[in-house]
């Protein structure tokens, strides 16, 4: 089974999206037995807090229920249990690096990475605009799929 874990500072708004919205694509595509999908934080600002409303609101009318997600901020265990790391921004991508002290297994990328537009996942929590960040979101994870679809599915094809 693949790991993938998504990354942004709070663990309410893009990250959560991001799991949620994942998983449900690779249930869509029958992938869902072989990939694992979570999301935690590089902050501890909102530890313990449930998905952001307006992020919640979205999803729910799109029929993905987040029920049950708290924040939580990711640790070394979770750099080592992990296959795929997918940080939403540069900014997040910078704090992660110094909070597990680097990556040394090539494990973190920017989402958008994987995608034709390389770019940063706007944080909504400034912008107000969930929906360019579920558009985006989307666009990544979908850009994702073709290497869980693979045959000789290994994560080796993530690394720099």
């Amino acid at each position: 089974m693949i790991h993938l874990l998504f990354v942004c500072h709070g663990n309410i708004c893009r990250s959560p999206m991001a799991e949620f919205v994942m998983r449900r694509l690779l249930q869509e595509n029958g992938l869902d037995a072989s990939v694992l999908t979570d999301s935690c934080a590089v902050s501890e600002e909102e530890l313990g807090n449930p998905v952001y409303p307006p992020v919640r609101e979205l999803l729910s009318r799109k029929g993905i229920d987040t029920s049950g997600k708290r924040a939580r901020v990711m640790t070394p265990a979770d750099y080592a249990s992990s296959d795929l790391i997918l940080v939403m921004d540069t900014s997040n991508l910078r704090r992660l690096l110094r909070l597990i002290g680097g990556d040394p297994d090539h494990k973190v990328h920017r989402l958008m990475d994987f995608t034709g537009r390389p770019r940063d996942v706007a944080d909504p929590w400034y912008t107000r605009d969930f929906e360019t960040a579920y558009r985006d979101i989307l666009e990544g994870c979908r850009a994702l799929l073709p290497f869980f679809e693979r045959k000789d599915n290994h994560t080796s094809c993530f690394k720099n």
